[in-house]
């Protein structure tokens, strides 16, 4: 399933075409950042969250690219 980027003004988010998953990413307040990944209820696998918080905007890039082949191949 494809994702696309979405304009945000504190961070980065990337939606399932289906629109039942996100991904967002953006930096806290200490300098860390902070990677999410929502999957709405509706979705066909049911609901998950999970957060994480990386030191490095790369560790939270790959970090965002995880979660999305992981939501990609349980859809």
């Amino acid at each position: 399933m494809n994702w696309a980027e979405v304009e945000r003004r504190d961070g980065r988010e990337w939606e399932r075409e289906d629109g039942y998953a996100v991904v967002r990413m953006r930096q806290t307040a200490r300098g860390d950042w902070a990677v999410t990944y929502d999957r709405l209820e509706q979705a066909d696998e049911g609901s998950a969250y999970e957060r994480v918080t990386v030191g490095s905007e790369d560790a939270a890039l790959s970090r965002v690219e995880r979660f999305r082949e992981r939501a990609t191949a349980e859809s």
